[in-house]
């Protein structure tokens, strides 16, 4: 005779063990050390672009101000030449891979012909009322090849219904559909925290509404916002990067990847123009000094740009920007790289020597020390050091040298600790036939995408 209590029992037991066994991998997926976390493909690609820009321009342009209250008239916006493309070409000439367009400041004032208030280019007597600046913005990127992203103040000094927070989130929560809908793909969204005047943010909403129309694109936000963004604010508005830079962070000990983007504008504390301002124009050898401690630390530049009243990039900032990327080729660039000079017999080796991220050396499995060394037929002369880890299997490198062997024994010209997406050294020049990145410490196997010398000197 049957026993279905036992029956039952038995069926019980099976699913709680089925249970307990989902339950031991859903806990071993967890990274619990630095060491797993890895980076999702969107921010990989993400990193791979190093260098964007982001675009303020709006009333403030006409009214000579940095913050705007939201009282200006629209009729105030009125660019006479407006021509996003003459803004696109000198941001490619500069070597960025990517724009984001301030869509709407702190101000209210929103850049496309938005259905949810008419506090907008709309109510302006450009283009009749009938212009969008987003949309012409996003066509002339892609255009040149640019990735394009959007930024939309959540602070809003216009806007009545900022003071009642359930009804302000329905009214930025529709923007932003707008945003996401409209303008074709968005590389990354920026969620600025400045301001609130004792607003509560829904930023789950906020998130949750992007990632319904643009389940790919990157946010940008506060190292404070830990479980909303994809992207983190390095901390400062100078546009430098630690030196010891990592892509995970811990907040309250859960652990992500927060790969770090730095923001500076190209004139010296003014993200929006100002009529006669040339006097903040960053110098050229500001700018390479720039990139030096943000890219060349394993970060992201984050230029800031601004049309003038025309519509324009000024003259002399478009002027600089090409200046700018002709100095970083002509330092970094492929054609300028002594690695190449002399190819290695170890095709192992080569792959980390030939310009293509996407090829790499790798330590043996398992280890955490090891050295990747590049041998010349006769001796350079070199003074910087390129390097990169490939870091779809996470951030490993944690101590390294640069050395040269001097006939007798390997001398070390370079020592420091991260690597991350991409680490520039200067030092002294130094001349050899044999040079070595030796890895005094990674947490896994290191992979090495590139390992590049130059000879820069004072140019």
């Amino acid at each position: 005779m049957n026993n279905p209590s036992g029956v039952f029992l038995k069926l019980r037991q099976k699913v709680w063990l089925a249970v307990l066994v989902l339950l031991i991998a859903a806990s071993s997926a967890t990274p619990q050390n630095f060491v797993d976390v890895k980076p999702s493909p969107q921010q990989v690609a993400w990193q791979d672009l190093e260098f964007g820009v982001i675009i303020h321009f709006g009333p403030n342009t006409f009214m000579d101000r940095e913050w705007g209250d939201g009282t200006a008239d629209p009729k105030v916006f009125n660019p006479s030449a407006f021509d996003p493309e003459q803004w696109m070409r000198a941001i490619k000439a500069a070597g960025a891979k990517y724009v984001v367009m301030v869509a709407k400041h702190h101000d209210g004032f929103c850049l496309w012909p938005t259905a949810q208030t008419n506090y907008s280019v709309k109510s302006s007597p450009w283009e009749d009322g009938k212009g969008d600046v987003v949309a012409e913005v996003a066509a002339a990127a892609r255009k040149y090849g640019l990735k394009f992203g959007v930024y939309l103040s959540p602070w809003d000094r216009h806007e009545p219904r900022y003071s009642n927070s359930a009804e302000y989130d329905k009214y930025y929560a529709a923007e932003l559909d707008e945003l996401a809908q409209h303008y074709g793909e968005l590389t990354e969204f920026w969620l600025d925290g400045a301001g609130s005047a004792g607003h509560v943010y829904n930023f789950p909403r906020i998130i949750e509404e992007l990632r319904t129309y643009q389940p790919n694109t990157l946010v940008f936000a506060d190292a404070a916002l830990f479980e909303y963004g994809d992207i983190r604010w390095v901390g400062n508005e100078a546009g430098v990067v630690a030196r010891d830079n990592w892509n995970v962070i811990d907040r309250h000990g859960y652990l992500r990847w927060r790969p770090a983007e730095a923001d500076t504008p190209l004139r010296k504390l003014h993200w929006f123009w100002h009529p006669n301002d040339e006097a903040s124009l960053k110098a050229l050898s500001d700018l390479i000094t720039l990139y030096d401690q943000t890219v060349g630390r394993g970060g992201q530049l984050m230029l800031g740009l601004a049309p003038d009243s025309r519509g324009l990039l000024p003259e002399n900032d478009a002027k600089r920007l090409e200046e700018f990327g002709a100095a970083i080729a002509k330092r970094y660039g492929a054609t300028s790289s002594l690695s190449r000079e002399n190819p290695q017999q170890d095709p192992e080796v080569e792959r980390a020597l030939d310009n293509d991220p996407d090829t790499f050396w790798s330590a043996p499995q398992g280890s955490h020390h090891s050295t990747l060394e590049i041998n010349f037929a006769k001796p350079i002369t070199f003074d910087h050091a390129l390097i990169m880890e490939r870091l779809a299997n996470g951030q490993h490198v944690q101590s390294f040298r640069i050395e040269v062997w001097d006939g007798t024994t390997w001398k070390s010209v370079a020592a420091d600790h991260s690597i991350g997406h991409k680490h520039i050294e200067g030092f002294a020049p130094q001349t050899a036939s044999r040079v070595r990145l030796n890895i005094l410490s990674s947490t896994d196997t290191a992979e090495i995408s590139e390992f590049q010398l130059f000879s820069i000197g004072d140019r």
